[in-house]
């Protein structure tokens, strides 16, 4: 059976409080794009850390990437989920607009929540530096693009996809934790037909709170 982590908004938050200083003195971004879904919550709690005064609020921008699929289970309101082979865009940047011409000679941090297999972020990486670059030879600029990726969670365990060398050896990957290749549930996914899949005691409280039966489990677990 897979080992479950439960991980609350308060950790998270605290594991973007802890990893802000390292982002904003090494990384120094001028914008973050969030993976969606995952990455929307840990990129907006991460902007409100690098917030410096006098200075304005980094933008965030969002694409939108699948990569997990759902395996056919004998338990119907238990689906069983694991990463599939092929990256599927569910929402991009507007590439006839200003959003990728704006991101020409900046320093762009990509957020998401976890680094499993690392195929949805070698995705990304490559299919933004490609329109980056697009956008930069059509505004006859030499100006470099400088990308960084930030995660909560990375999973120690063999890797399908590869970042660029340039970015491992210069250090602009973090991973706020690294942790074995368990099944994390994060707070934002907590609804009650998934809690009653994976805490069968939820049945005998159906005024129970999705999410603090989330937090509930995340307390009696050990730290991991």
């Amino acid at each position: 059976m897979v080992e479950k982590v439960y991980v609350t908004y308060n950790e998270v938050h605290k594991l973007c409080q802890a990893s802000a200083d390292r982002i904003l003195n090494d990384f120094t971004p001028n914008l973050m794009i969030a993976i969606g879904g995952g990455g929307y919550v840990p990129a907006r709690i991460l902007r409100s850390f690098l917030k410096r005064p006098a200075a304005p609020n980094i933008p965030i921008q969002a694409i939108g990437l699948s990569l997990y699929e759902q395996l056919p289970s004998s338990n119907p309101s238990n689906p069983v989920e694991t990463p599939g082979t092929k990256v599927t865009r569910t929402q991009w940047l507007d590439l006839s607009s200003l959003e990728i011409a704006n991101l020409v000679g900046k320093n762009v941090l990509i957020v998401d929540e976890v680094d499993d297999t690392r195929t949805t972020l070698e995705y990304a990486v490559k299919e933004l530096q490609k329109d980056v670059q697009a956008a930069a030879d059509k505004l006859g600029s030499g100006e470099k693009t400088q990308f960084s990726v930030f995660v909560l969670h990375n999973k120690d365990k063999t890797k399908k996809g590869h970042l660029p060398q340039d970015m491992m050896d210069d250090e602009r990957y973090l991973a706020a934790r690294t942790v074995s290749d368990v099944w994390i549930c994060y707070p934002w996914e907590a609804t009650y037909t998934h809690m009653v899949s994976v805490h069968q005691s939820v049945q005998s409280n159906m005024n129970a709170s999705d999410i603090d039966e989330h937090d509930r489990l995340a307390a009696s677990q050990a730290n991991y």
